[in-house]
């Protein structure tokens, strides 16, 4: 810094002020060795690898996550559900996950597990697998997943794998879904993502009215826009899947209003639990 109307003396001064009041850019702060983030939101639908959960009612949905330093984080997120959806007598999910993040290059690295529990839940002697009939799912719905992600700029990978019986479903153990995402900011608060994923049933053997075989399986997709306001994230998507729901054939992913401990739909109303439909949502971190 070139001086040309200050003495020496005056110039140091000055020079040890400005080290002591200079803000730190945010790059020379010290990363934090403990954080806690929170994330609370209201949806139209509820919509979980395509599928309604909540029989096409809004969900109000929350979580919170620790995460150290290291990479390895631990967390809880929880939403209402539709005990038709397959949660006999249930009305919320709770999941709980934890994993370890780290980078590769420019590429990020995410393992971890995640456990879906539906408190309150029960099945009792109910055959949802024609391909074993004679094997029951019987008390609180759960399911347990392990998964290995990967991201890149603005797009992502990820691969969860069922080491248990898919959602209580007898013999469903080692069922898959692959999740390709993409988040892109537009700029000014705006932002637009997509997504594609394909549930690989295992072992599920389902017959529909007409007498055709189903295995669960299907794809789903969606593309969505968002909008930052203040710290606000408004949002709107189209979901839709290729699952069998239509109810006039009796096929596997018609849900009903209400569904009993045995398995059967009890409810007064069955819609197609994968058709198409916008979600709109208001959503906050903090």
């Amino acid at each position: 810094m070139k001086q040309t109307s200050t003495s020496l003396r005056s110039f140091v001064a000055l020079a040890l002020a400005a080290s002591f009041s200079a803000p730190l850019l945010a790059e020379d702060l010290p990363v934090p060795e403990h954080s806690l983030s929170g994330n609370l939101g209201l949806f139209s639908s509820y919509r979980f690898r395509g599928i309604d959960q909540t029989f096409g009612k809004p969900a109000l949905q929350g979580g919170i996550d620790y995460a150290h330093v290291s990479g390895l984080y631990l967390g809880n997120w929880n939403s209402n559900v539709s005990s038709g959806a397959g949660y006999p007598e249930g009305n919320l999910e709770m999941d709980f996950y934890g994993g370890y993040k780290f980078t590769v290059g420019e590429v990020g690295i995410d393992v971890g597990a995640l456990y879906y529990y539906y408190p309150g839940s029960s099945f009792s002697g109910a055959a949802l697998n024609g391909r074993y009939p004679s094997k029951t799912a019987n008390g609180t719905v759960a399911n347990g997943e392990i998964y290995v992600g990967a991201s890149w700029q603005f797009l992502s990978l990820k691969y969860s794998y069922a080491v248990t019986d898919y959602f209580s479903v007898p013999k469903t153990d080692g069922s898959s879904y692959l999740d390709l995402a993409a988040n892109y900011d537009l700029g000014d608060g705006w932002g637009v993502n997509a997504h594609v994923g394909h549930l690989f049933m295992k072992d599920l053997g389902y017959t529909n009215a007409d007498g055709r075989s189903y295995n669960g399986s299907y794809t789903d997709w969606k593309l969505g826009l968002s909008k930052d306001i203040s710290g606000w994230l408004l949002g709107a998507a189209y979901v839709a899947t290729n699952a069998q729901g239509q109810c006039a054939n009796g096929e596997f992913y018609c849900f009903s209003n209400s569904l009993g401990s045995n398995g059967v739909q009890n409810g007064t109303k069955t819609r197609d639990a994968g058709r198409g439909t916008v979600v709109l949502s208001l959503s906050k971190s903090f």
